[in-house]
């Protein structure tokens, strides 16, 4: 491998840095350097990501380099090193992507705020910290990475000081975030305690040798913090908070890249350096909590009267089925999860900044108050469906295609271990998204369809320079989903065989014979096929049918079609009281066929209240538990820590 290859990880960590601090410097006397800054910064880490795409994902490399030349020493590490295989690389690619698109989204999107030089120089200082955590080999180097993207992430939150919620949103965020860094911290410590090492090869290679209650208890730690992270149930709350009261922009970090770097964190931890994953109480452990986060979260999503609060708690709901797979414990499994982390990355990101662009042209994100915006904004709206039809894993798109192989991974697992807690978790996933497609009903109706209110009557398309970004990641959630067997070939297998391939990672960082030496055995090829086949031309042949016969019966329409207006009065003559929608429930009409005579109770985020008063007893002990009260979370968080060690303890150890 050239020395040139084998320093692009390092240089796409320090071109973001670089470019906060160049930022930092010049950003407030010339706006223009600054935007031209930005987009190096931004750019760089994408190309040198799409140049190792060769070495690493076809030619099967692994990158490494040791920081100021310090290598390892009589077979101990001793300096920080970097090393990216095809997992690494996978994640590196997602953070690139994401954060190109979010820079160039934000320079149109931002610029009705103050104070850019700071909003750009954290944003890129959160990019850096994302981009190192995935790319280093080094566990401390992680948690430097982890404290840095924790701070900055809590300092763009807080942004819009003036935005209702933004500071006490980012205290919540910064409070459990920090229980997760301090988890992170303590395992770290405990881990060192007891190999002496922080390098995660030289971890992976001595830990058969050197296991014991305090590594036991060591993992233990630091899987609460990545899960912290990833922001499962139930350390959840900042995450539905944090991406609401924030800039659209820092929305999509938080929900669709943050997350991810626990998701890394946890593949890496359980099945590249302790490599637990073959026992079944920690696959049950993550299926569990997987579970819990994918269908508590969806039903919350109900509940919400906010755009981007109802997409934060569909965010924490997707992650869900990510680490259902991942618990899974097999190749299959595996694969239709990093499946899914990419697609949730794509489609989530999509979604929040349709709904930025909702807010940059109407000022509002109330789905009481908002309708009708299809007829003033039909390119958002297009792009806000292809979103929402991912999410809900309907064929051709992406999240249809990832989840099916959960399914299909679930049930594999179940047959191949004669167990059925494999089937419950698949139909938990599949009932999840149903619920799912049955949300953004409500959402597209509340925000796009029906009847547009009067004060909305002047809202315009946004920018072009806007729409690219979205139209950008519209793209991507097609073809990744019209290509599931190339996604799985050339993206997704290798870094699935580079997960579970720990001799692998130890020995192109310490040499094989340490591997060998420490009993680690070589991983054999890895085949998940998908088992599943479906045509997505036929769906798409099915698709632009649908949509031509949508925009035909809307150009049809009768456009002078007026609300009711009339109010409820009281019952005559023993007849029934006649109520009329009034003008902030006339966009619900399309639903009950506009009659006139007939009074509607939905309201506008009160689409199933039917199914909501049927379980009003769960969705009252799911408010009560959601207090807001900061205290409550915390407490929360650490009965669920405590919990988790003593199982680690009593099954895993």
């Amino acid at each position: 491998m050239s020395e040139i290859i084998t320093q692009l990880p390092i240089l796409a960590i320090i071109s973001l840095f670089l470019g906060a601090f160049v930022i930092a410097l010049v950003g407030r006397s010339d706006e223009k350097l600054r935007d031209i800054v930005l987009l190096i910064a931004a750019s760089i880490p994408l190309i040198l990501m799409l140049v190792l795409i060769k070495p690493v994902f076809f030619e099967h490399q692994v990158v490494t380099s040791w920081l100021g030349g310090w290598e390892p020493v009589s077979g101990w590490a001793i300096g920080i090193g970097i090393e990216v295989d095809a997992l690494g690389l996978f994640f590196g690619l997602m953070v690139a992507v994401m954060v190109f698109v979010v820079a160039v989204y934000s320079m149109t999107y931002m610029n009705r705020d103050d104070a850019l030089q700071q909003y750009y120089t954290l944003f890129l200082m959160l990019s850096g910290s994302v981009m190192g955590l995935v790319l280093t080999g080094d566990l401390f180097n992680i948690f430097v990475m982890v404290e840095i993207m924790t701070m900055t992430a809590v300092a763009l939150t807080a942004f819009r000081t003036d935005y209702p919620g933004a500071l006490e949103g980012a205290m919540k965020y910064l409070v459990v975030g920090s229980m997760g860094s301090t988890s992170i911290l303590t395992g770290i410590a405990l881990v060192y305690s007891q190999l002496h090492t922080l390098n995660l090869a030289q971890i992976a290679a001595d830990l058969p040798k050197t296991h014991n209650t305090v590594t036991a208890v060591g993992f233990a730690f630091l899987f609460l913090g990545f899960a912290t992270k990833t922001y499962l149930f139930p350390f959840h709350p900042p995450e539905a908070d944090a991406p609401t009261v924030a800039p659209a922009s820092i929305s999509v970090m938080v929900s669709s890249v943050l997350t991810k770097c626990g998701v890394y964190g946890i593949i890496r931890l359980c099945y590249t350096i302790f490599r637990y994953m073959d026992k079944t109480p920690l696959q049950y452990l993550i299926c569990v909590l997987g579970a819990l986060s994918c269908f508590i979260c969806v039903t919350m999503a109900f509940n919400q009267h906010d755009f981007k609060r109802l997409l934060a708690f569909h965010s924490i709901s997707q992650v869900g089925y990510v680490v259902c797979a991942i618990g899974l414990g097999n190749a299959l499994g595996l694969s239709a999860g990093l499946y899914h982390a990419m697609n949730h990355t794509l489609f989530k990101g999509l979604l929040f900044l349709t709904a930025g662009a909702v807010y940059y042209a109407t000022g509002s994100l109330d789905l009481d108050r908002l309708g009708g915006l299809a007829k003033k904004m039909p390119k958002t709206c297009a792009l806000f469906l292809i979103g929402a039809a991912s999410i809900s894993g309907l064929p051709p798109f992406n999240g249809f295609a990832s989840k099916w192989m959960i399914y299909q991974a679930a049930f594999e697992r179940a047959a191949a271990t004669n167990n059925f807690f494999f089937v419950v978790i698949c139909v938990i996933c599949l009932l999840s998204s149903v619920l799912t497609l049955a949300s953004f009903v409500k959402v597209s109706q509340s925000v796009f369809f029906g009847q547009l209110s009067p004060e909305f009557e002047r809202t315009k398309e946004v920018p072009a320079a806007m729409q690219i970004p979205m139209w950008i990641l519209a793209v991507l959630c097609i073809l990744t989903g019209v290509f599931p067997q190339a996604m799985q070939k050339g993206l997704l297998m290798p870094a699935t065989a580079d997960a579970m391939n720990s001799f692998n990672y130890i020995g192109v960082m310490m040499g094989n014979s340490r591997a060998a030496a420490s009993g680690v055995t070589a991983m054999p090829a890895v085949n998940a096929p998908i088992i599943g086949l479906w045509n997505p031309v036929a769906w798409i042949i099915l698709l632009l049918i649908v949509t031509c016969a949508v925009c035909l019966v809307s150009l049809t329409a009768d456009p002078e079609k007026k609300a009711a207006k009339a109010v409820i009065g009281p019952a005559k003559d023993h007849q029934p009281a006649i109520a009329l929608m009034d003008a902030k429930e006339a966009k619900y009409e399309s639903f009950f066929s506009g009659e006139e005579s007939v009074y509607s109770q939905v309201g506008g985020s009160d689409l199933f209240w039917g199914f909501k008063h049927n379980l009003r007893h769960y969705f009252k002990a799911m408010g009560d538990w959601h207090s807001g009260v900061v205290n409550d979370y915390t407490l929360y968080g650490l009965a669920a820590m405590s919990i988790v060690i003593a199982f680690t303890l009593l099954f895993i150890h």
